[in-house]
């Protein structure tokens, strides 16, 4: 099996958000033929979409998997269903999300997966925590972080 790279963007705004993404990291470094290289701060961000919800809490971590990206996209889903995620409204609250944000340098579009993930690059709470575990990631077809954190028009974060 060949071990690849992703990055995975955590966040949560309810039901103790800490808590929420302290877990799922612990999870994630549990899934079989994974292993949890780096996880960045925490950050305190605003929503993004509806502003009447609570702040979130968001962070990113690196790990090293044998899991393909469909396989790594199921059992991120797996863990966001056993923490109880309920979708209720589109960029609404939530107990945790976890998304693919990079894997290798691929870039692939399905229904199901788009990698890179296709707000990434518009968003403080990815960028910030990416960059303080790995400031030199290029992100395919979109250039350097330096660059990306740069052209942010505004910034909400506040580590935690």
């Amino acid at each position: 099996m060949s071990r690849h790279y992703s990055y995975i963007g955590l966040g949560s705004n309810l039901d103790n958000p800490k808590l929420q993404l302290q877990q799922a990291l612990d999870e994630i470094a549990q899934l079989p033929g994974c292993d949890l290289l780096a996880n960045s701060s925490f950050y305190a961000s605003k929503p993004q979409g509806p502003q009447d919800q609570p702040d979130f809490v968001n962070a990113v971590c690196l790990i090293g998997t044998e899991l393909s990206p469909q396989q790594l996209l199921e059992a991120l889903q797996s863990i966001e269903q056993q923490h109880g995620r309920v979708k209720k409204r589109h960029w609404g609250e939530r107990c945790i999300d976890l998304d693919i944000l990079l894997y290798d340098d691929l870039v692939m579009q399905t229904d199901q997966l788009v990698i890179p993930h296709p707000y990434m690059t518009e968003r403080d709470f990815v960028l910030i925590p990416l960059a303080e575990i790995d400031k030199d990631v290029r992100i395919p077809n979109k250039g350097g972080l330096t660059a990306l954190i740069d052209k942010l028009t505004t910034s909400y974060l506040i580590t935690i």
